[in-house]
């Protein structure tokens, strides 16, 4: 096994990549009567007696639970619990890094809806919110409503909303570039998965023009009788043209492309679309078309890959959307925070919208801040929270 360690990212992973370091010295005799017993009792005592005081005296107002039953990692597909930890942990390292919140990956060895669901509940009085991650549809949606009405914390199903918030974002200055608003445009999403479905919606939410919606089937449209009730609700609400076939049928005229399926589209489809088309190619790591190919006829071009310029990458949202609910105590995160954080995203763009330049980096020292500010401001507006 020595010889995994000639690859740099299992050099990088050995021995994981977090670990848990103490905030105060506990240096003598007095020192640990106050960090534990004695001292501890009487702070114990009092939260006992105030609960809300758990929040001042302890960590969990500034830490997330990440929890996965590793179904849907990355595009690997069902790997189980063990393998999904070593993205959990890179889950919980950007959180820390980007925004400040502390977050501990939690991989469950269970699959079933209920029982997901009474494991979390069970946990979730130590934390302050929780990240659910790379668990597959249509169970993760049921999941994650399930919760949010259990428990009075942030649930926020990353792959979802952080998916949903950039790419609204992204979009917003694509449509200001190409001098259009978000009701002119015409949308193809590929894919209705968890993450295409919280896309899809959000963009309906904003006032896009019109959306269709792709399985692996072809165009989603209230006519199919194979739909299960998420995809049948969104045949209720999209595609107002009545488009049937192919996602590349669907693209002739199309203002816009979304990419969350892993599938792929062939060049002509992508030039039959409309002037000043956007494409937003994000299956990782192949995009659905080649980026180059892309741009011989999109405007825009986006991938979800560091290595091309607009990446639509969800570390730009979940850590600062996660760190403004932490500080005002929020109850949820409700649909107007996630709309605030992608309008203070697009934001950081500015005047310098380009092509090349419709969302900011990752490493933008202006994203957090302005994320947690908006999303903190918002959740006050909308009375969920509690600071």
């Amino acid at each position: 096994m020595e010889s995994l360690d000639l690859d740099p990212a299992f050099a990088l992973h050995r021995g994981g990549k977090l670990e848990v370091r103490s905030t105060v010295p506990v240096r003598d005799a007095d020192d640990l009567s106050l960090a534990y017993t004695p001292g501890v009792a009487r702070v114990c005592t009092a939260i006992a007696d105030n609960p809300d005081l758990v929040n001042d005296y302890t960590w969990v107002s500034n830490v997330v639970a990440v929890v996965s039953d590793g179904t849907a990692v990355l595009g690997l597909g069902d790997i189980g619990p063990a393998a999904a930890m070593p993205v959990m942990e890179g889950k919980a390292l950007l959180f820390k890094q980007f925004a400040g919140v502390d977050a501990v990956p939690i991989c469950i060895d269970c699959t079933d809806v209920d029982a997901i669901v009474e494991t979390v509940v069970r946990l979730a009085p130590s934390f302050g919110g929780i990240n659910l991650e790379d668990i597959s549809a249509p169970r993760c949606f049921e999941v994650e409503e399930r919760l949010r009405g259990l428990l009075d914390i942030p649930v926020f199903h990353d792959d979802q909303h952080g998916t949903a918030i950039v790419v609204l974002a992204a979009l917003r200055n694509a449509a200001r570039l190409t001098g259009r608003s978000l009701g002119e445009l015409r949308a193809v999403v590929a894919g209705a998965g968890a993450s295409g479905v919280a896309v899809s919606r959000m963009l309906l939410n904003a006032g896009i023009g019109d959306i269709a919606v792709s399985d692996s089937k072809g165009v989603i449209h209230a006519g199919r009788e194979d739909l299960n009730p998420v995809k049948r609700a969104l045949a209720r609400d999209t595609n107002t043209l009545g488009l049937s076939g192919s996602t590349e049928q669907a693209l002739a005229g199309a203002d816009v492309f979304v990419g969350l399926s892993g599938s792929t589209v062939p060049e002509h489809a992508i030039a039959a679309m409309a002037p000043d088309s956007i494409v937003f190619a994000l299956s990782n790591p192949t995009p659905e078309v080649d980026p180059a190919v892309a741009g011989r006829h999109a405007r825009v071009v986006a991938t979800g890959r560091s290595d091309y310029p607009n990446q639509i990458n969800n570390v730009l949202a979940f850590p600062g959307v996660f760190r403004g609910a932490l500080d005002v105590r929020a109850t949820t995160i409700t649909e107007n925070m996630k709309v605030a954080a992608a309008d203070a995203l697009a934001a950081v763009v500015g005047d310098d919208v380009a092509e090349h330049y419709v969302i900011p980096s990752p490493f933008d020292g202006r994203v957090a801040p302005a994320v947690i500010a908006a999303v903190a401001r918002q959740a006050r507006e909308d009375g969920v929270a509690r600071k």
